[in-house]
């Protein structure tokens, strides 16, 4: 077996999220994912399908027209075109003969819409990574959508490094304990994890904001946590919370304590862009619209200083493509998830070897 030559900087075998349902409307919409120009539409039974965004009559984007019953119709001369990308019909004109063009497997479920880039015959719902808390009831969620100029590798190094949060977020998150604490990275079922415990500190404005939602003192010392796990292909969940101090910390009694899950999901677009679904998955006041909107307010804040630094980052290697960067032992869950990302993509692109002649 050897590598192929076309090798992405993303796996393709993989479900992505794609967009959330209150984006698609009754009009063809268009995303770029891992490279493929994409075009995603109801259906007249209200299923989701996904498309090249290439007319297979002149080429004209797909997106740039309208839906009619089951059938995505082209806006430049009228080809109609089924989910699965045959084309249907066109007035006047015989069009049964077109090849057709790609469909995508597409799933809709935990509050998005998931595509999967690669082999449709290797897309299987049950490799959609698990979400137990969108389909429960005893959680809440928020969450929104950032477009990022950088290569999304380097915002999965961000989220599973989260020392920045001192620097990038002194006003919100940060605090002088995330650095002194120390990190423990390990890969375990599919997973990379890095955690820091900090004991007996006080609470940082967004977790005091949180304490308060939850109905608890905001001007005592906490014990916090942080656990980043990295999953294929470009997803991190985070555990973090507060817990009122010496009540237990991460194993404390949810009376005492505000815990959440930031939920990132981090979609590729091109090698220097890429998709960030954020948002927070919460266990205390879910009820509580008003503290939604104040946490996704809140999250807003804090993911825009992240973009920003960011998207500076990514001008500055593309400036400077051949400079060497060092590697702490901070470092060690950004470089684990990228090493499990090359193992993926390395399965993906490989060709059988040329079958040697009989005799030569």
């Amino acid at each position: 077996m050897k590598p192929t030559s076309d090798a992405k900087p993303w796996p393709r075998n993989a479900w992505y999220v794609a967009c959330t349902p209150d984006e698609l409307t009754d009009k063809p919409f268009a995303r770029k994912i891992c490279g493929e120009p994409m075009v995603f539409y109801r259906g007249a039974d209200g299923r989701v399908s996904a498309l090249e965004d290439f007319c297979p009559h002149r080429g004209a984007p797909l997106s740039l027209g309208f839906v009619r019953g089951g059938d995505l119709v082209c806006g430049y001369h009228g080809l109609a075109v089924g989910c699965t990308g045959r084309a249907a019909s066109m007035p006047g004109q015989r069009v049964d003969i077109f090849p057709a063009i790609r469909a995508f497997p597409v799933l809709e479920r935990y509050g998005f819409i998931w595509v999967w880039p690669g082999d449709p015959e290797r897309a299987d719902p049950a490799e959609l990574h698990p979400l137990p808390w969108a389909e429960s009831d005893q959680w809440a969620y928020g969450g929104g959508l950032f477009h990022i100029a950088c290569d999304y590798r380097l915002m999965i190094d961000n989220l599973m490094d989260l020392t920045h949060e001192t620097y990038v977020h002194a006003s919100s998150i940060g605090q002088k304990e995330i650095d002194e604490a120390p990190v423990a990275t390990r890969v375990e079922a599919g997973e990379v994890i890095t955690s820091r415990m900090m004991d007996k500190v006080v609470a940082p404005p967004f977790w005091r904001m949180a304490l308060r939602g939850a109905g608890l003192p905001d001007d005592q010392l906490v014990d916090r946590w942080q656990i980043c796990r990295f999953s294929l292909p470009s997803h991190v969940m985070i555990e973090v919370g507060v817990a009122l101090e010496g009540q237990g910390g991460y194993e404390a009694d949810a009376s005492v304590k505000a815990s959440s899950i930031v939920v990132d999901f981090i979609t590729p677009e091109t090698e220097t862009s890429h998709w960030y679904f954020w948002g927070m998955a919460r266990q205390f006041a879910v009820d509580d619209a008003a503290i939604t909107d104040s946490i996704r307010q809140g999250q807003a804040q804090i993911f825009g200083e992240d973009l920003a630094m960011l998207e500076q980052q990514q001008r500055n290697l593309l400036r400077c493509p051949d400079r060497r960067l060092l590697k702490l032992n901070i470092d060690a869950g950004g470089v684990r998830s990228r090493l499990m990302i090359e193992r993926a993509i390395a399965q993906e692109n490989v060709a059988p070897a040329p079958l040697q002649a009989a005799g030569g």
